[in-house]
């Protein structure tokens, strides 16, 4: 019989251990062997990356996330949890920051909006979660009411449900529709000053009748009291994005609100596979890098980053206006990207090029930038999605192009 001592020594005559113990311990050498070969895979793909001085477009990707959001993902991305313990524990920390009952991460607004109002349709209730989406002779409800002037692309995330839209545009009309199918009634955040009746009101009304009332504020802050305001006010339940202004993942967003539809909402998410909302999977990397990008949203200097963004926007605006045929305008959108935004406009008999023509020559230069729109004679940009310093390049690629085209 060999002895302890015997054995180790035969043993650590193995090139590989793992032979003798399977593959982690082989998986683990050569990890720790194997230095990460640093890739430029934007690069090697033949994608083009660019300045972004267009905003948190999602096709332009959003945002770059904080540098302390890439660390959490990184750190997360290293150990096992379960995922429900997970998503209790953040959403314990991230209701408190938002003045909600609770709170839950999810894969963006859009599902926050499906998942919220998936979970007014069913409760906790496993059979009619997994009835979802089919809700005739169920004895669900089957109405959402919305204000016509919040009618955009972004219906979808409520019809997901298997829910019809019912339209209305004055207070009588949501009276008359409200019935035994009323489901929720849906306000949009950004649209506001398109509809006859506002947040409160529309609360109000919800209340009057026991219809819960959601509200979508996607690209909605800044400002950061938008991340409570609206639970204060009432609303049984908020969605928001994540990967925009608080520059969290793009995957992510939080659904916030009554504890109730919350935990209903969590019957249609991962890891439960009985639901609609099966697909929409947040996994740990998103949900702790979600609650990191909120707390320091909320912790930070928004003084000091609203008086870098108006620098970086009279930067530009001051190296493009001594150019003849040139004026500017800076707007701030009151209801939703909620940043400073430049106007360059140009009179065309003295610049001979059209807007179009100068955006293509921005995104095809180099370096490429993005800017946020153009018209017969104009373009839009802002630079809160700018790396320190970008402000400058833009504004001498500006100044070229338009010197370049002056009569």
């Amino acid at each position: 019989m060999l002895s302890r001592r015997k054995l180790l020594q035969r043993l650590s005559s193995f090139p590989l251990l793992g032979g003798m113990f399977g593959s982690t311990i082989p998986f683990v050498s050569t990890q720790a062997a194997t230095a990460v070969v640093k890739r430029d895979l934007f690069k090697e793909l033949g994608v083009r990356t660019f300045i972004n001085a267009a905003g948190t477009l999602t096709y332009m990707t959003g945002s770059l996330m904080q540098e302390e959001v890439l660390q959490t993902i990184q750190y997360a991305a290293q150990e096992f949890c379960l995922l429900d313990e997970l998503q209790d524990k953040v959403g314990e920390r991230i209701a408190k920051l938002v003045h909600s009952e609770a709170a839950v991460v999810t894969s963006g607004a859009f599902s926050a909006l499906t998942l919220g109002l998936a979970g007014v349709l069913t409760g906790t209730d496993q059979k009619k979660v997994e009835q979802l989406p089919h809700l005739e002779y169920t004895g669900m409800k089957s109405e959402v009411i919305v204000q016509k002037g919040h009618d955009i692309v972004y219906l979808h995330s409520l019809m997901n449900t298997g829910c019809k839209i019912v339209f209305v545009e004055t207070v009588e009309d949501v009276e008359k529709a409200i019935n035994e199918r009323t489901a929720l009634m849906w306000f949009l955040h950004i649209q506001s000053d398109k509809g006859k009746i506002q947040h409160e009101e529309w609360v109000a009304l919800g209340k009057k009748h026991n219809i819960p009332t959601a509200i979508d504020i996607a690209a909605d802050v800044p400002p950061v009291e938008n991340l409570w305001k609206f639970n204060d006010m009432g609303f049984s339940f908020v969605a928001v994005s994540g990967g925009k202004a608080m520059r969290g993942p793009q995957s992510a967003g939080i659904l916030m609100g009554k504890k109730e539809i919350i935990a209903a909402a969590r019957m249609h998410m991962p890891p439960r596979g009985f639901n609609i909302g099966r697909g929409m999977k947040v996994n740990k990397e998103e949900i702790l890098g979600m609650y990191v990008a909120l707390e320091n949203f909320i912790k930070q200097d928004f003084s000091k980053l609203w008086k870098t963004w108006e620098d970086g926007v009279a930067h530009i605006q001051n190296t493009v206006k001594p150019i003849a045929g040139i004026t500017t305008e800076v707007t701030v959108n009151p209801l939703g990207n909620h940043t400073p935004s430049l106007k360059i406009e140009w009179d065309t008999n003295k610049i001979k090029m059209a807007g179009k023509d100068l955006q293509e020559k921005l995104r095809f230069g180099n370096p490429s930038i993005e800017i946020g729109g153009s018209g017969p004679s104009h373009i839009n940009l802002t630079v809160w999605m700018m790396k320190p310093g970008q402000e400058k390049v833009v504004a001498t690629r500006i100044k070229e192009e338009l010197t370049k085209a002056s009569a």
